[in-house]
């Protein structure tokens, strides 16, 4: 049985170019195509599609937590993000995510095919600069009393970024992250993003 995959991606030429390529393919059948990822999770049941081509900037409901939400309900589904270049930041949230990998818009027909055969035999395509920011994530003291996303947050903060920058690189709002500094503050017992910086770069728990 041909493997399904389902296309989400609000740029209609893109789109239709990847849909074109996998209608071409023997081995893969198109079950969808869809320019929002709302509209896509509406046919998520009926698509039941071995393969997900996810845009990470969608509009609305975005590509990674579009990722999120179809992990939760197929886990088995592969899926591969879709990214205009490699932004370092949001593709690794994405893997985060549960994403298995991503291509670039501009992938050629072999490489869009070869990345979904690599995804699909349980490989995860991807760059070896992504990579080494997976294999540097997986080095951080897993004893942390953080939650994932609040070490998120406290690496921004490292990296000299505002709140308002930090909650546009995550995807929420500007209290979301204030809450989670405070929250930061509360688990570590400290009183200053200096003192919280400290700890957390001692029991790497961030990168500097």
């Amino acid at each position: 049985m041909k493997k399904r995959i389902v296309i989400i991606e609000d740029n209609a030429s893109i789109r239709d170019s990847f849909a074109q390529v996998i209608s071409l393919e023997g081995s893969y059948q198109l079950a969808g195509a869809y320019g929002s990822c709302e509209h896509a999770l509406e046919k998520l049941s009926s698509d039941m599609a071995d393969v997900y081509l996810m845009d990470v900037g969608l509009p609305g409901i975005d590509g990674i937590e579009g990722t999120l939400r179809i992990k939760k309900m197929l886990p088995d589904a592969v899926v591969l993000i879709i990214t205009v270049q490699e932004d370092s930041e949001r593709v690794f949230s994405s893997l985060c995510a549960g994403a298995d990998g991503y291509i670039v818009k501009e992938t050629g027909t072999p490489e869009l095919i070869k990345a979904i055969g690599e995804a699909l035999s349980g490989g995860a395509p991807m760059s070896l600069q992504i990579a080494k920011m997976v294999v540097q994530s997986f080095k951080r003291n897993p004893s942390s009393p953080l939650s994932g996303r609040e070490r998120e947050v406290l690496q921004g903060i490292s990296e000299g970024k505002s709140y308002t920058k930090i909650a546009a690189d995550l995807f929420v709002s500007r209290e979301t992250v204030k809450s989670h500094i405070k929250n930061i503050y509360h688990k570590l017992s400290v009183g200053s993003k200096a003192e919280a910086l400290k700890i957390a770069a001692e029991n790497r728990w961030i990168n500097r």
